[in-house]
This record gives C-alpha cells, structure tokens and sequence, in this order.
C-alpha cells in the first residue's frame, strides 16, 4: 500500500509543481493542417509583457495566471488572443493571412506604329465655349457637388458597417463570456467603454477580447459614483 501510494505521489509530483509556479504551456499549430507544429511563434502575456517563443515542435511555456491575456502571433498568420480561466495545457491553432488578390502577369504587350501618328487630311477641332455666358453647360460645377455628395455617401456606409462591427463584438453575451460577470449593471459598464468609430479605425483589425478585459477591470476599479452612465438631461416644457 505504501509503495503505492509514493508511485501515485511520484506521478503526481510534476503536476504539482507546474501549479506552484504558475506557468502556462502547450504548443502551437497550423489550423489547416493540425500536426504542423509553428516555430518562432511570440506569445506575449498582456498582463505582465512577459514573451517567449514556440521551439521547433511549437511548445511555449510562460509565466501567467488566472485572468491573464496571451497573445499568440507570428509572421503570415492571424493572430489570436486567450483569456485564461485556467492553467490547464493548451494547444492553439493559427489561421493563415489569405490574400484573395489575384496576381496578373503581363507577359507581352504590343504597340500599333499608328498612336502617334497624325492625320494629314484632319482640320483643328472647333473649342467649344460652354460657359454660363454662351447659354450653354458648365458640367464642372455639378460635378464637384456630386463628388462630395458620393464621398460623403460612402463615408456614412463605413460608419454603419464599423457600428455593426462594434454591436456584434461589444455587447452583454460577449462580455459576459468572457469576465463571467452577471450583475444588471453591466449595462453602465457598456455605455461607459463602448468603442468609438475613430478607436476601432485607429487599429485594424480591432482586438476586442483584449479591450473587454482590459477596460472592464479599469471600470471595476472606479469608486461606486463614477461606474455609472451620467443621467440623461431633462427635457424642458414648451412654454
């Protein structure tokens, strides 16, 4: 009984000891083909800059605790960010960066003798005068108008499609999710760090998972008074 009891705590031993000085490991793959192991990959803790890089068989190991943000990243590939909840091993798999732009090649190009050659038989062409004073149309004033109309046009659909963006990655599911916080103030906390257009523009493509955790932790340290949304102005009576 004895004997089995030190082979149970000698199997044991290096599971406790990995607990005891709180380090996260795993390893890293490619996520189209799965028993491709990534070497150089940076995984960088958030929490306290700590970064190491995966060895020629994809495995890292680094400093972290419960709560802490990793980041994984390399070269050609997505890269992609963990909340911790536990220290349990990890296996991460990065998506390649696809570039849907197909290349042209231009392998020969002709030229006619006949572009620059001039007509003997043609007559100056007669200029035209379209100004206001003849009667007749001056298309560069429209145009100008039309042009700021369409650029503004545009704009305003990049708007919507980042504040679609920033509805389907910052709301209360996704939150939730990921600080596993159920209180019904957390809609305060929504208003109070909800991205801004320039913020989400500022930085391409926008780490969500990071800015969660890390302004929900900014707004928990905030006293009672200054973790709520300020009251809506009151509307005055038409006298």
């Amino acid at each position: 009984m004895l004997k089995k009891l030190w082979s149970l705590c000698f199997l044991l031993f290096p599971f406790i000891a990995l607990a005891q000085s709180s380090y996260m490991t795993g390893n890293v793959f490619d996520n189209e083909n799965r028993n491709t192991a990534l070497q150089g990959v940076s995984v960088r803790n958030l929490s306290t800059k700590a970064v190491v890089f995966t060895d020629k068989e994809g495995h890292y190991a680094i400093g972290a605790k419960t709560g802490d943000l990793l980041s994984y990243g390399v070269a050609g590939y997505e890269t992609d960010t963990v909340y911790l909840v536990n220290l349990f091993p990890k296996n991460i798999y990065l998506r390649m960066i696809i570039n849907n732009l197909n290349p042209v090649n231009i392998t020969t190009a002709k030229v006619s003798p006949f572009l620059d050659g001039k007509d003997p038989e043609a007559s100056p062409a007669r200029q035209l005068d379209y100004s206001k004073n003849r009667g007749g149309l001056r298309f560069g004033l429209g145009y100008g108008k039309y042009r700021r109309q369409q650029a503004k046009i545009q704009e305003l659909e990049a708007e919507d499609e980042i504040q679609e963006e920033i509805l389907k990655n910052f709301n209360k599911e996704v939150i939730q999710k990921l600080v596993n916080y159920k209180e019904d103030d957390l809609k305060d906390f929504i208003g109070l760090y909800r991205p801004t257009i320039n913020q989400v523009r500022a930085e391409k493509p926008f780490n969500y998972t990071y800015y969660i955790v890390k302004s929900f932790h900014e707004w928990q340290k905030l006293p009672p008074g200054m973790r709520k949304l300020p009251p809506l102005p009151k509307l005055k009576a038409n006298e």
